[in-house]
C-alpha cells in the first residue's frame, strides 16, 4: 500500500514487461509493449474510511471494475473492465498486496487483477482470478511506476478526497448491460506527463514467432509474428521465455531454412550481435509433421 501512499497517478507493468492500458472503446482493458501513452495512465482514488483500499480511473474518467462476467466460457477468469457505474461499490475498489518491490491488486472477492499470457484471445488480456498454476503465479505480479505525485495540502489529511463507499450485494450491478467483445487499438499519442524515473530501456534482441497451427502449417501472411524481447544466445533460454510467454508447456522453437523454406528445430545458439531472429513454435502432439521435429 505505502507504493500508492503518495502516488497521484501509475503505470502498472506486468509480468510479461507489457503496460496495463485502457482501451479506446472505453470499456476494455488490456496489455501493451509501449508504455508511453496516456492510455497506461492510471489516477489513484483512495476510499475514504478504507486506508488500505483504492480505486484506479482510466484516462476516459472511468474506473477499472472487477466484472461478474466470463472471460471466456467455461473458464475460470472474469472480466476486467472501464466502467462508470452510479454507485461507487465494492467491483471498482483494489487492495495493494505488497510482493518484494511488486504488488498485487486484489478484489473484494479475493481474486486478484492477471496479466495473460499465451495464444489469442488469452494474448494480452486482463481478468480477474486466482491463479491455480504454478506457472502462472507471477500473472498476477505488477510493477508500478509512479508518474505524477499528490501534492497535499496541509488540511487536506492524509489522503486526497474521492467520492464515498456504497456497499453493494448486488455484484451484476456495476457491469454495462452490453459489452463490446472487440479490443480497438490504444490511442499510440505521446503522453505530456513526465515519468518518476526513466522509462524502461529496451535490451538484447527481438525474436519474432509464430506459432504453428494444428496441422503443422504457418499463416506466412500473418505479419512478421508475435515480437518477444530476449537477452542471450541460449536456445533453452529462449525456449523457457516462449513458453512463459504463451502458456504453451511441449513446444519445439524451429527455424526456417533458407534454401527451400523447410522448417527444422532450432539446436545451436542464436546468432551472435543481437541480431533480431524469426522462429517458428511448434507444439509436437499437435501434427504428425509436428513430432517428427522432436525427434
Amino acid at each position: 500500500m505505502d507504493l500508492f501512499l503518495n502516488a497521484k497517478a501509475v503505470r502498472l507493468r506486468s509480468h510479461h514487461n507489457k503496460y496495463f492500458v485502457a482501451e479506446e472503446d472505453e470499456e476494455s482493458v488490456s496489455q501493451y509493449r509501449n508504455g508511453s501513452s496516456k492510455n497506461a495512465r492510471w489516477t489513484v482514488e483512495f476510499v475514504p474510511g478504507l486506508e488500505t483500499i483504492i480505486r484506479l480511473k482510466s484516462l476516459y474518467n472511468k474506473y477499472l471494475t472487477a466484472s461478474n462476467q466470463p472471460f471466456l466460457l467455461g473458464m475460470t477468469g472474469r472480466k476486467v473492465i472501464q466502467s462508470l457505474p452510479t454507485r461507487l461499490d465494492s467491483s471498482v475498489e483494489w487492495e495493494p498486496i505488497r510482493e518484494g518491490n511488486q504488488i498485487k491488486l486484489k478484489t473484494r472477492y479475493g481474486n486478484f487483477l492477471r496479466a495473460n499470457g499465451g495464444l489469442p484471445p488469452w494474448r494480452n488480456s486482463v481478468t480477474h482470478d486466482i491463479p491455480q498454476r504454478t506457472a502462472t503465479q507471477d500473472w498476477v505480479l505488477w510493477d508500478v511506476d509512479i508518474v505524477e505525485i499528490q501534492i497535499k495540502s496541509p488540511s487536506s489529511g492524509d489522503q486526497p478526497s474521492a467520492p464515498p463507499h456504497a456497499d453493494s450485494l448486488n455484484f451484476e450491478s456495476t457491469s454495462p448491460s452490453a459489452l463490446s467483445a472487440q479490443s480497438g487499438r490504444y490511442s499510440r499519442q505521446e503522453s505530456s506527463y513526465s515519468y518518476v524515473g526513466s522509462p524502461p530501456k529496451s535490451e538484447g534482441r527481438m525474436v519474432y514467432y509464430h506459432v504453428a497451427d494444428d496441422t503443422g502449417e504457418v499463416d506466412d501472411e500473418a505479419g512478421e509474428g508475435y515480437p518477444l524481447s530476449f537477452r542471450g544466445n541460449d536456445v533453452a533460454e529462449l525456449t523457457h521465455k516462449i513458453r512463459e510467454e504463451t502458456g504453451l508447456e511441449d513446444i519445439v522453437v524451429c527455424t526456417r531454412s533458407p534454401l527451400n523454406g523447410t522448417l527444422f528445430p532450432l539446436r545451436l545458439q542464436l546468432p551472435p550481435n543481437n541480431t533480431d531472429v524469426h522462429v517458428v513454435v511448434v507444439v509436437p502432439l499437435a501434427s504428425e509433421a509436428a513430432r517428427s521435429f522432436a525427434k
